[in-house]
């Protein structure tokens, strides 16, 4: 098993520690620690190891679902990771929508093989038709998030629904990566919800603004939850202590919808910054649902790369390209930081593209 070096981290790891400002970040700011009780009790192992089964139900509620089809983890990261591995051996195949978050094919890449259907600009539309041309019969996975990431498109429920219907109809499941659903005004159905072939992850990371909880979860179908927290127990063991403790503070239905409400109003302010910064400098993009949008290159510049490194070493400037995502005619752009931080970053940005047109 090798799996490709994570291009998006591996130029964050070379120039985020040094840069001012992170445009590139891609949840919505953090939230402060002294907002939750922060003592657990004792620091031990949550016992079991998929998580308090009263949060588990609680949660599985949210899908439709018992206590035993949810398992708790490391965040989405690991989520993704082990139910992909419970899901795919040598031979099979695997679809994944993309662009998409590098994980989401580079690790089914490592195991099956792979099939990419690409989304298109201008409208980047989930190509449903496209999939289902693509499906094989050893194929036992399809793969999506929504809304995506890097490009901020929602999905609407039909074509989710129809993805679902076109997976599960091929005897296939639907991994559906849902970390930014609960930014939308009006969040859709998770995957889930809509059958015995839906499989959901998400975290409190994008939507809640609590990082570093690095608590996330997988609801699903028994025989994928039971699989995944087999392999769970040679990852992590057990979701943290920390972690659970605050998401049960956060998942409590008041304090959510307080949460969600104020971080909502906080992308909505933002989008709306970096709208005019799109417009003001002719670029394309759609305008996105979450904290991420994905434009066009400005002009003077060959490519993404060569812009977004331009950006970090004249103004401390930190953007993603959009190569790492395979678009080099685009970058992206994270705006979920408070807005005095994100109005200074995109001057700055502003600026270097004035310099070059």
């Amino acid at each position: 098993m090798e799996i490709a070096p994570f291009a998006l981290e591996r130029w964050f790891a070379e120039h985020e520690h040094r840069a001012e400002i992170m445009l590139a970040e891609s949840g919505i700011r953090s939230l402060p620690a002294e907002r939750f009780d922060t003592d657990p009790g004792k620091l031990g192992y949550v016992i079991p190891t998929d998580g308090d089964p009263d949060l588990r139900a609680r949660v599985a509620e949210r899908y439709g679902r018992d206590a035993d089809e949810v398992l708790f983890t490391c965040g989405t990261q690991e989520a993704n990771f082990v139910t992909t591995l419970s899901l795919l051996s040598p031979g099979d195949h695997a679809v994944v929508v993309t662009p998409t978050y590098q994980s989401l094919h580079a690790v089914p890449e490592a195991i099956a093989d792979v099939t990419r259907v690409e989304l298109s600009p201008p409208d980047w539309s989930l190509p449903v038709a496209a999939v289902g041309d693509a499906i094989r019969p050893e194929t036992r996975l399809v793969v999506v998030n929504n809304p995506n990431n890097p490009v901020g498109r929602y999905h609407d429920r039909d074509r989710v629904a129809d993805l679902y219907d076109v997976a599960a109809t091929n005897d296939a499941y639907l991994l559906c990566d849902e970390v930014y659903r609960l930014l939308a005004d009006e969040p859709i159905e998770p995957v889930a919800a809509m059958g015995p072939r839906g499989v959901s992850t998400t975290s409190l990371t994008k939507a809640y603004g609590l990082a570093g909880c690095r608590f996330g979860w997988v609801a699903g179908p028994p025989e994928v939850v039971e699989a995944a927290w087999r392999w769970k127990d040679y990852t992590t063991i057990s979701p943290s202590v920390f972690g659970q403790h605050v998401a049960r503070q956060a998942l409590d239905p008041d304090r959510e919808a307080s949460i969600l409400a104020e971080n909502r109003d906080l992308a909505a302010r933002n989008r709306a910054i970096v709208a005019d910064f799109v417009t003001d400098h002719g670029l394309d993009w759609h305008r996105p649902v979450g904290v991420n949008g994905f434009p066009t290159v400005p002009e003077g510049f060959a490519d993404a790369r060569e812009f977004c490194r331009t950006v970090v070493e004249e103004e401390s400037v930190v953007l993603a390209p959009g190569d790492v995502f395979g678009f080099p005619d685009r970058f992206r752009i994270g705006f979920g930081l408070s807005t005095d931080r994100l109005r200074a970053g995109v001057e700055r940005v502003g600026d270097c593209v004035e310099r070059y047109a």
